[in-house]
């Protein structure tokens, strides 16, 4: 049977809630890189996320750690050091991130390499 041309189609509600949240730049990066390394602090999750600000790592680490999917572990000092692990629910992601790799290996083409700029 056809769908009505004339009826809305409606989205999954869940699949909205999903994109909602992982579907913001770098926060499937940020997942990614944790579940390969387990427990990371704040400072290693920037140099393993090239080009993320600072800024942006932490706004995406507290909307992570609101939605459950991690938790933030501050060790006392000194020096005071902050590290973050996924939770139960983050690492269940793991299932669908990785089928979500191996698509973008079958179905996306490998980006060019990022133009530089003149040789000094």
């Amino acid at each position: 049977m056809r769908p009505d041309p004339n009826e809305c189609q409606s989205i999954d509600h869940g699949i909205t809630r999903v994109f909602t949240l992982l579907g913001k730049r770098w926060t499937g990066v940020i997942i990614a890189v944790l579940m390969a390394n387990g427990r990371m602090y704040f400072a290693e999750l920037r140099r393993g996320i090239p080009g993320i600000s600072e800024r942006m790592l932490s706004d995406r680490l507290t909307e992570l750690a609101a939605a459950g999917l991690l938790t933030r572990e501050v060790d006392e000092g000194p020096p005071l050091r902050v590290g973050y692990r996924l939770t139960p629910a983050g690492d269940a992601l793991a299932p669908a991130m990785n089928e979500l790799a191996e698509w973008a290996a079958t179905h996306m083409p490998e980006a060019p390499p990022c133009p530089r700029g003149p040789a000094a």
